[in-house]
């Protein structure tokens, strides 16, 4: 399969990926492709996908590059390069061949579609928009037409969004009618706020997720509120718990008890969370009503024995229950989406986690983490001063009255729904590392 190893890249860039190869350094080759760009030649990329694929074990990537590389000019072969670049995680490969062939097969659905899927992985909404348009004469009402909702929605643009929708008929295959049930409360989430702007209003427009704090570092750098890399501290997990008690307060929404999860970062939130808001802490159970279960990190949840089951179960709220995760990975979306977040970030690590600190030398050090009782822990957590970090002076403010105000502007459309993953960052982006 695997037999044109003699034949090497030309382009300086894929050169690179090759030489990260020759090292087993098979991330840093992936991440040279991308470096390489839309422009570079699709044989000699193919040639690099080749062999990456090898090395990862992917035998349906490793054959469409084969044979891609060696008939580059083949509609056939660019088309099922980029279907197993998009199924493989590497959407950003799939898109330059896709082109090829829509440019070439104008009035093939299947081609558009699957360039609309690897520009939507990507999240760029605005292209994926942009081609579903130019096709609007020939393309079916679902999915095409509904794509094209769901990508101006992501694109920020509400206009086309709204008109598209009315334009949408009710679907004759009923397994459509979730589909649509979610894109009209996104919509109708958009209306309650008025003109959506920054990352609190479009996180629950996209998701009908409330987002407690603010990151007050790196405005100016792109992260428009979210975190990249970030130590937690006990004063931000007491920060943002006091942020779901207003919330609640102002929603009127009243529970009875704080539901506890299996994992030890859930458990150890979950008890501050019982004292913040003067509920007694009780176990996770799926059907129980008027509780909040709380979560530190879901998907730290997910990887513990019965976490599987519990978010399978979380998909669908129990009458009354509050899903609030504190510390939300918008990289990598947790399966469910939570109803209140009190941060979102790239990488975090849990205030009783393995942390690097600068040691007396000025180096950086790894200092073990906290293994104390959870109970000790939480105690400590809820003692800690709740003040908000002043950050770097480029962000904008984030008041307590601010979010007040926008935790009533919410209240009708808050707790409706199902808790569907989000796989989009939305209108609002914000720089990547690593």
């Amino acid at each position: 399969m695997f037999s044109r190893r003699s034949r090497r890249p030309k382009s300086a860039e894929l050169v690179k990926a090759w030489e990260y190869l020759d090292s087993g350094d098979l991330p840093g080759a992936v991440r040279q492709l991308r470096a390489a760009g839309e422009d570079a030649p699709v044989a000699e990329v193919a040639l690099v996908v080749e062999r990456a694929a090898e090395a990862a074990g992917f035998e349906d990537l490793g054959q469409a590059a084969a044979a891609l590389a060696a008939r580059p000019d083949h509609a056939k072969n660019l088309f099922d390069f980029g279907y197993a670049c998009v199924e493989r995680g590497l959407s950003f490969l799939a898109i330059p061949p896709l082109r090829t062939v829509l440019s070439h097969n104008p009035d093939s659905l299947t081609v558009l579609r699957e360039l609309v899927s690897a520009f939507e992985r990507e999240e760029r909404h605005q292209e994926a928009m942009t081609e579903l348009a130019r096709h609007e004469g020939d393309f079916a009402d679902w999915p095409d037409r509904y794509l094209l909702v769901y990508n101006a929605l992501m694109a920020g643009d509400l206009e086309t969004a709204r008109r598209q929708h009315a334009l949408l008929p009710e679907p004759e295959d009923a397994r459509w009618l979730p589909t649509r049930e979610r894109q009209t409360r996104m919509l109708e989430r958009a209306a309650a706020l008025g003109e959506p702007s920054g990352l609190r209003d479009w996180q629950y427009v996209i998701g009908g997720q409330v987002l407690g704090t603010l990151s007050p570092f790196g405005f100016a750098a792109g992260m428009s509120g979210r975190y990249a890399w970030l130590q937690d501290s006990p004063e931000m997990c007491l920060r943002a718990l006091r942020r779901l008690a207003l919330l609640l307060s102002t929603t009127r929404t009243s529970p009875r008890s704080v539901s506890l999860l299996p994992d030890r970062g859930s458990r150890i939130l979950g008890l501050v969370a019982a004292e913040v808001l003067d509920l007694p802490a009780v176990p996770f159970e799926p059907d129980r009503r008027d509780t909040v279960v709380v979560a530190y990190d879901l998907n730290e949840l997910a990887g513990h024995p019965s976490g599987p089951e519990i978010i399978g179960a979380l998909f669908e709220r129990a009458p009354g229950q509050v899903l609030h995760e504190h510390a939300s990975c918008w990289t990598d979306t947790p399966a469910v989406t939570a109803d209140s977040v009190g941060l979102l970030h790239q990488s975090v690590v849990p205030p009783w986690g393995e942390r690097l600190r600068v040691g007396e030398d000025g180096e950086a050090e790894r200092e073990a983490a906290d293994d104390r009782p959870e109970e000790e822990l939480a105690a400590q957590i809820a003692r800690a001063d709740a003040a908000p970090d002043e950050g770097d002076g480029e962000g904008p403010d984030d008041p307590d009255e601010a979010f007040t105000a926008f935790a009533g502007s919410v209240r009708d459309g808050w707790l409706t729904g199902d808790r569907a993953r989000v796989n989009s960052s939305g209108p609002v982006r914000s720089s990547r590392f690593g």
